[in-house]
C-alpha cells in the first residue's frame, strides 16, 4: 500500500481552502473530477433469481434483499446458492462489478451498493442493477457509492411510496467525486481494507473468547472441572432456597405529585440477550417511599425477565447483575422480577442462571398465554450445583474476568468502527490524501 501523505483540511463552512473546489457534490480538491456514475461503466439487470430457487448447494447467487442484510461495500465471499438450472437463466456477476439494490422500503436506503470482489462464478438475481466500472478501483467505489454524498442523491431519485425503486436510468445521473489518477483510489481502498481487516480480526477474537467461556462455565459450574486449589464435594440446592424472591415490580405513576419521588423504571426492554444492561433511555415514573425502598435493587441483585409478549425472549434467560454503579438507580417494572441472593455468592449465582444447562430448561418453564410468562414455583425448583462459599466466589472471579476482557475487546472494536467512519469521510472527500496532488504511487 502507498505511503500516507496526509495533510487534513479545517476551515470554516463557508471558506474554500487553497488546492480545493467548491462543486455540486460538495469541496473537494482541485485535481479532483465530478463524474456521473453513468460515465465510468456501462449498467445491466439482474434476472431470474426466486427465493425458492435458493439452496445451500449449488452455484453462487445473491438476491437483492442480501444487500441489505448480510453485504456491507462489498461481497468477499456470497452466502446463497442456486443450481445450475436456475444459473443458465440468471444474469452473471463479475469480479469488480457493483451491484445496486433497485427496491428497498425507504429512499433513504434505495440504491445500497456492494462490490462484487470474489472469483467465485456468481449470479444476480431480479430487481439488482449492475454497474460494471472500467479504469476505477471496484472496492473505492463499493464505499463511495453508499457515503452521504452519494445516498442523499440516490434518495431523491426513488420513486413509490410502498415499495422504493430505482433504475439504472436513474442511477447514472448520479454525480460522484473521483480521484483522477487510480492510483489514489487504490490507495484509499487499501487503508479502508486494512480497517475493515482489524475490526474482522477483532470479531473473530470475541467470539472465539465467548467460545471459551462457554466451555469454561460448562466445566465450572457443574464441577467437572475443579480450580486447582479446591477439592471435595458439591450439594445440590434449589433456587428457592438461596434467595429472597420479589415476584413483581411496580410501573409507577406517570404523574408527580408532592409526595413522590422520580425513579428511572427499567423495563425488559433495558436487558440484553447478551446478559446484561444495555444503553437504552430510561423512562422516569414516580413512587411513594416506600415503595423506592422496597423496589430499588441493591447490589448483587439479579433482575431476571419472568414476563413479555414474546415466548423467546423469556426463554432466553435475560438477567441484569446489579453492580455497585446502580445501586439505587433505578425501580424495575412489574415485567421483571427480582433474586436477591442469600445463602450463595451472587455472581456465581448469575453465572449458573445464564448458562446453557439452564438455557435449555427455560422454554419448559414458560405458561403458554397471550402473554407468556414464567412458572415462578418451577422457577424457583432449578437445581444449581453449589461448592463451599470459597469456591463459588473464585469461580465467579474467573468468569467475571473473561467478561471484562471480552468487553474490553468489544469496546475496541466498536472505537475502531467509530474511527472508521472519521476516515472514510476524510478520504472519499479529500480532505485528507494518501497520494500528493499530480505524483503517481
Amino acid at each position: 500500500m502507498h505511503k500516507a501523505q496526509l495533510s487534513a483540511v479545517h476551515s470554516p463552512l463557508d471558506k474554500v481552502p487553497p488546492g480545493y473546489k467548491r462543486t455540486e457534490v460538495g469541496v473537494i480538491p482541485d485535481d479532483w473530477d465530478v463524474t456521473s456514475l453513468g460515465d465510468i461503466g456501462k449498467f445491466s439487470k439482474g434476472k431470474g433469481i426466486k427465493r425458492d430457487d435458493v439452496s445451500d448447494e449449488g452455484v453462487a447467487c445473491i438476491r437483492y434483499g442480501e444487500l441489505y442484510t448480510r453485504y456491507n461495500n462489498y461481497v468477499l465471499k456470497p452466502v446463497s446458492h442456486i443450481p445450475p438450472s436456475v444459473a443458465a437463466t440468471a444474469f452473471p456477476i463479475m469480479q469488480g462489478d457493483l451491484l445496486f439494490a433497485g427496491s428497498g422500503e425507504t429512499a433513504e436506503e434505495i440504491g445500497k451498493c456492494v462490490a462484487y470482489l470474489s472469483e467465485e462464478e456468481a449470479y444476480a438475481g431480479g430487481d439488482i442493477v449492475l454497474l460494471r466500472p472500467s479504469g476505477h478501483n471496484s472496492l473505492y467505489l463499493g464505499h463511495l457509492l453508499n457515503h452521504d454524498v452519494v445516498a442523499k442523491q440516490k434518495a431523491r431519485f426513488g420513486q413509490g411510496d410502498a415499495v422504493v425503486h430505482i433504475s439504472a436510468r436513474n442511477l447514472a445521473m448520479v454525480k460522484l467525486p473521483l480521484p483522477p489518477e487510480k492510483d489514489e483510489q487504490d490507495a484509499i481502498a487499501g487503508t479502508l481494507s486494512d480497517v475493515d481487516g482489524l475490526i474482522g480480526a477483532l470479531d473473530k477474537l470475541i467470539t472465539k473468547k465467548r467460545a471459551i467461556k462457554q466451555a469454561a462455565m460448562q466445566q465450572l459450574l457443574t464441577g467437572k472441572t475443579r480450580l486447582p486449589e479446591f477439592s471435595g464435594k458439591w450439594e445440590t440446592k434449589q433456587l428457592g432456597e438461596l434467595i429472597h424472591l420479589i415476584p413483581s415490580g411496580i410501573y409507577g405513576l406517570e404523574r408527580q405529585t408532592e409526595s413522590l419521588v422520580g425513579m428511572p423504571v427499567a423495563t425488559t426492554a433495558h436487558i440484553d440477550s447478551t446478559d446484561s444492561w444495555n444503553d437504552k433511555k430510561v423512562g422516569v415514573r414516580y413512587f411513594t417511599e416506600s415503595q423506592v425502598a422496597h423496589y430499588a435493587p441493591s447490589e448483587g441483585d439479579l433482575i431476571v425477565v419472568k414476563s413479555s409478549g414474546s415466548a423467546a425472549s423469556i426463554q432466553s434467560g435475560k438477567i441484569g447483575f446489579v453492580s455497585g454503579d446502580k445501586i439505587g438507580s433505578f425501580i424495575f417494572s412489574n415485567f421483571l422480577m427480582l433474586l436477591r441472593p442469600v445463602a450463595c455468592n451472587a455472581r456465581f449465582l448469575f453465572f449458573q442462571l445464564i448458562s446453557g444447562r439452564v438455557k435449555r430448561m427455560l422454554p419448559h418453564l414458560v405458561e403458554a398465554s397471550t402473554y407468556p410468562n414464567i412458572r415462578i414455583n418451577d422457577y424457583l425448583e432449578i437445581q444449581i450445583p453449589l461448592p463451599p462459599a470459597e469456591e463459588q466466589a473464585a469461580i465467579a472471579t474467573v468468569l467475571s474476568d473473561m467478561d471484562a476482557e471480552i468487553a474490553a475487546l468489544e469496546r475496541r472494536r466498536d472505537k475502531t468502527k467509530a474511527i472508521k467512519q472519521g476516515i472514510i469521510q476524510a478520504l472519499l472527500t479529500g480532505r485528507v490524501r494518501l497520494v500528493k496532488p499530480g505524483v503517481k504511487g
